[in-house]
């Protein structure tokens, strides 16, 4: 099954990393383009200045921040299972 995954735009080692894997990736430039993801990936540095956190109540929010693509990938799937 396909997850569909919010990730920040400054993170495209991340967005490249999750498509690799076979994930439906979105990437995250307003409010709006989370809604319907399974989980978001964000920098950390400002987590909820779009309101992500508020707005994705229903999917987990991974702050990416110290960690590289693939810990950021394992997180996401462990979460999805």
């Amino acid at each position: 099954m396909t997850r569909r995954i919010g990730v920040e735009q400054s993170l495209q080692n991340v967005v490249q990393a999750l498509r690799e894997k076979g994930h439906d990736v979105v990437e995250l430039k307003q409010e709006s383009d989370a809604n319907g993801c399974d989980c978001c990936v964000v920098t950390g540095m400002d987590s909820n200045v779009m309101g992500i956190q508020n707005a994705v109540t229903q999917g987990s929010v991974i702050e990416a921040s110290g960690l590289s693509a693939d810990e950021v990938c394992q997180q996401v799937e462990s979460r999805m299972q």
